[in-house]
């Protein structure tokens, strides 16, 4: 059952008639509130096209951000992510430097990458879509990003979690990060296209 799934129901008016309202699953009615993400159970990554035959994987480890969650109506849903440039992580060290500098991120000048919704709606089941502007160093662009609700669940610590999962495909050129190498062989060192990926757990606020 999606989140934000409503039911059917019969309402008579004044004049007999029956016509089809909507009425709130209230299991669902009751994740509706503020939620914040736990970074410890939550990944945010991208994968790349490294000299035009595989991919090379990172994840950002540091990051915070909000969710608001509304059980009646999605479109008041909302999400606001930041995420530590420096944190970038691929498993190599020269690597992670490299993009960190000023061919890439900047991250000294930079140092987040923020993600702020301005709208969400469900696409259907499970599945969702939330749009709004994606930060990176100083150029901000429309992103949508779709996702999976995972479901709902109370943790040994007595914490309401809500999970989701989802990916966007961006062009890193759109936000300015432009650097190159020709191949010899033809093609480019790294890919102009980025998926970016996100794993979600969030703890609902008293």
């Amino acid at each position: 059952m999606g989140l934000f799934t409503r039911r059917s129901q019969n309402v008579n008016t004044q004049d007999g008639a029956a016509v089809a309202t909507l009425e709130v699953d209230p299991a669902l009615a009751a994740l509706t509130g503020d939620y914040v993400i736990d970074a410890a159970h939550s990944s945010i990554g991208f994968t790349v096209r490294h000299a035009m035959v595989t991919n090379v994987r990172g994840a950002f480890a540091e990051h915070e951000g909000t969710l608001h969650l509304d059980g009646a109506d999605p479109a008041r849903s909302t999400a606001s992510i930041d995420v530590k440039i420096a944190s970038v992580d691929t498993g190599i060290a020269d690597r992670d430097g490299h993009l960190r500098s000023g061919d890439f991120f900047d991250a000294e000048t930079y140092p987040l990458m923020t993600f702020r919704s301005t709208e969400a709606r469900q696409l259907g089941g499970d599945t969702y879509r939330i749009t709004g502007e994606l930060t990176i160093k100083d150029v901000t662009r429309p992103l949508s990003i779709d996702l999976e609700f995972n479901g709902s669940a109370t943790d040994p610590y007595g914490n309401q979690r809500v999970g989701f999962e989802g990916s966007a495909d961006i062009l890193r050129s759109d936000w300015g990060l432009t650097w190159n190498a020709a191949l010899e062989t033809g093609g480019v060192v790294v890919s102009d296209k980025v998926k970016l990926t996100f794993d979600i757990s969030a703890i609902k606020q008293a």
